[in-house]
């Protein structure tokens, strides 16, 4: 990636539905090179798909969690592939200490999240698991 590439994945982080040709304005290159760029960084997996974000206070987020992973032996990478596909998952975080990965999850409802834990718990080298629902969020 040079620094085109690095000032458009900026760009499409903070709106991922700007249109190409407002994105080369700003970038100041061609539309068709915009736009292979991201069909570029598409294919080599560097941009894996487009999302939206909600206010932390919209009601279709339900029950939220953060979920500390400990894994077994060296399969840190199978077990991001595993929780990449799923549903409930927003986002992975690798960090230090006693877990592995922390996970943040969604569930419309306790029962809803009660099965997303279950099935998060049954990957292989997922080796023990700590979750705590969030309750409130207070924005900086």
């Amino acid at each position: 990636m040079d620094n085109i590439d690095r000032a458009l994945v900026a760009l499409l982080r903070d709106n991922a539905r700007t249109p190409v040709l407002t994105l080369a304005k700003k970038l100041g290159v061609a539309r068709a090179t915009v736009q292979n760029r991201i069909t570029k960084l598409e294919e080599q997996g560097v941009i894996l798909g487009y999302t939206i974000r909600l206010r932390s206070d919209a009601p279709e987020q339900g029950v939220r969690a953060i979920t500390s992973i400990a894994i077994s032996g060296h399969h840190a990478a199978e077990v991001k592939r595993a929780l990449r596909g799923h549903p409930n998952v927003v986002a992975i975080h690798t960090t230090n200490g006693r877990w592995d990965l922390m996970a943040e999850l969604r569930a419309d409802t306790l029962e809803g999240f009660d099965r997303v834990l279950n099935s998060i718990r049954s990957i292989p080298h997922i080796e023990n698991t700590e979750t705590s629902i969030l309750l409130s969020t207070f924005k900086m």
